[in-house]
């Protein structure tokens, strides 16, 4: 083998290796964007409107997608250069966090949903119970 082989495969061997990291690093800061659980279940509030917007903010998932985005392109790099000797690991990772970052999403739309509907329909009760009020007066 030349000297110029082993050289480029060195090369190679040290940029699958960098390339790995970045794949991890990635995922890492995926992780560390999603919000804690902690943040998701203890909200303080002193109504419903309060507790949907805290929670709303709790499931705000910061870069994570930007950075599961970053983790996907290297991995999907690297394999298709067949630069990992075991990937499997990896796309397991990336799976659970693209799923984990969906069911965040998933969520935080539906409380943004919620704290759509229940202003309206507060203002909807309060507005029949006037009109039973008037009407029970009339009586």
């Amino acid at each position: 083998m030349s000297q110029a082989t082993l050289d480029d495969d060195e090369l190679f061997t040290e940029a699958a290796s960098e390339m790995r990291e970045d794949v991890e690093s990635s995922l890492e800061a995926a992780r560390d964007s999603l919000p804690e659980a902690e943040a998701v279940w203890d909200v303080d509030s002193e109504n419903t409107l309060g507790v949907l917007n805290a929670l709303r903010s709790a499931l705000d998932v910061g870069d994570a997608r930007e950075d599961l985005h970053d983790a996907k392109k290297w991995f999907t790099m690297g394999k298709k250069a067949d630069a990992f000797e075991d990937s499997d690991d990896l796309a397991t990772e990336i799976e659970e966090v693209e799923e984990l970052l969906g069911d965040i999403e998933d969520a935080s739309e539906q409380v943004g949903d919620l704290a759509s509907t229940v202003p309206q329909l507060k203002n909807t009760l309060e507005k029949t119970d006037d009109e039973a009020d008037a009407e029970a007066a009339e009586a």
